[in-house]
């Protein structure tokens, strides 16, 4: 493993405080500005795109807002659940002619893809650290937004929960057998199997222009930690607009 140099440590502990600090509410003031001027991007974004949308929150609208309603991107999108309902990608292929690899543990899920997403490759697998064998997913069978590796997570939600058995893939092996060259958008929402994921996910490679992914408090350092080795920063104008995911860009040019 990488010893990392006191420039470099200081430089990771000090991104990470302070966007822990922004998430946490303890960094007090107005809303991130944009161009100097302070701006509820929230309702920024719900008036210009609103009030329809297929994501779970805001996501849809903010990634529109950040690509400007670019036309003809790539995405990954991992934990894609249903083609259309909680999908941060559904807009982007259907209004703007985006394409990409969809990636989900929950086979169920496929005849959507094949009916509504015509440029999307839809993979079922368990993202993880190898590209053999399997392991445990843990349905919550009456909403299976929830289901996770973690069976106590999974709990969270359900008192009963229902173990499936699903091939692991890494994120660069599935991208290398789908001969993908450029990732625009990577979209991340796998209940805590986030860090496994990304640690197998060569981000230089693929450079993405931003990533959304979802940080629960127990994955969120991990998270913030692995994008600012990688040369990331959070991007301050969605931090209140969207609690429950991080956005990052690169830091110069993509």
């Amino acid at each position: 493993m990488r010893k990392f140099d006191g420039v470099e440590l200081l430089s990771i502990v000090g991104f990470s405080v302070v966007a822990t600090l922004y998430l946490s509410g303890l960094v007090l003031g107005p809303a991130p500005a944009s161009h100097g001027v302070d701006e509820d991007v929230l309702a920024t974004v719900t008036k210009r795109y609103g009030p329809d949308k297929f994501s779970q929150g805001p996501e849809e609208w903010l990634i529109r807002d950040f690509f400007k309603d670019k036309r003809n991107g790539v995405f990954l999108d991992v934990g894609a659940f249903d083609a259309r309902n909680l999908s941060n990608t559904y807009a982007l292929e259907r209004d703007f002619g985006w394409s990409g690899i969809a990636i989900d543990a929950i086979a169920e899920f496929a005849p959507g893809y094949r009916e509504f997403r015509p440029q999307s490759r839809f993979v079922v697998a368990f993202v993880g650290d190898r590209d053999v064998g399997e392991e445990t997913l843990h349905l919550n069978p009456e909403d299976l937004s929830n289901s996770s590796a973690s069976d106590q997570f999974t709990h969270l939600f359900t008192k009963t929960t229902v173990a499936r058995q699903i091939r692991v893939r890494t994120l660069d092996g599935i991208l290398e057998e789908h001969k993908v060259d450029r990732i625009d958008l990577l979209s991340m929402d796998i209940e805590l199997g986030e860090p496994v994921a990304l640690a197998h996910f060569s981000i230089d490679r693929y450079r993405p222009k931003l990533a959304v992914v979802e940080a629960h408090s127990q994955t969120r350092q991990a998270i913030l930690e692995y994008f600012a080795r990688a040369g990331y920063v959070v991007v301050g104008r969605y931090l209140r607009a969207d609690t429950r995911n991080l956005y990052f860009a690169p830091l110069g040019p993509a």
